[in-house]
């Protein structure tokens, strides 16, 4: 399973998407790590490039919120909404929020994270890691 991660548009903090990204690399997913500060057309394109399962994205700031509803958005313009699911979190991000917004899940840490991308791929979450030793 794909993961797609990075940091929002006009964000530059990474140390969550980081644990959140090894985390889910230990878990057996292949993770595609766009970096901080990306433009939310970029998520929409490396995900249909990568045919990746999940787009999670980090926001750290309140005013960088709006870009997780906007890449939702563009996923929808672009009819591309239906293939991916969107994962969202970040110290202000809320699970109000990610209803309002319309993604597939939140996760308020890492671990939550992992448990969510699990769930949202069909990976029974009591079946251990699925990462190989």
């Amino acid at each position: 399973r794909t993961v797609v991660i990075g940091t929002v548009q006009s964000d530059i903090h990474s140390i969550g998407k980081d644990i959140v990204a090894m985390l889910l690399k230990a878990n057996g997913f292949k993770i595609v790590d766009l970096g901080v500060d990306v433009p939310s057309v970029d998520f929409a394109r490396k995900a249909k490039e990568e045919s990746a399962h999940i787009i999670a994205l980090s926001s750290l700031l309140t005013t960088t919120m709006p870009f997780q509803r906007e890449v939702i958005e563009i996923l929808t313009e672009t009819g591309e909404r239906d293939n991916f699911k969107v994962l969202i979190g970040g110290g202000p991000v809320t699970g109000g929020f990610a209803d309002e917004i319309g993604s597939d899940g939140y996760g308020k840490d890492a671990v939550e994270a992992v448990e969510i991308a699990k769930r949202l791929t069909g990976i029974d979450p009591s079946a251990g890691s699925g990462g190989s030793m």
